[in-house]
């Protein structure tokens, strides 16, 4: 099976810990304006940011992006 990410859970995963972008920005130095980029699924995050991230808000990686099966690696 192959998957892609889908939309991003960035918001939702914020609101259930009941923190914003602008405290996600403060704690892990990445630039808010990034923050709302991959929140409003304009922008995907590098690994690296995901780990960062996931590690900030407390979940996995995986729980950062709906994930969509595809039937071949685009």
């Amino acid at each position: 099976m192959v998957y892609k990410p889908g939309r991003c859970l960035l918001t939702v995963r914020l609101r259930e810990i009941k923190r914003t972008q602008q405290w996600l920005s403060d704690v892990t130095g990445i630039p808010k304006s990034s923050i709302s980029e991959y929140a409003t699924n304009r922008r995907t995050m590098s690994l690296a940011t995901a780990m960062t991230i996931a590690a900030a808000i407390g979940c996995y990686i995986d729980d950062l992006y709906e994930r969509i099966e595809v039937s071949s690696i685009e």
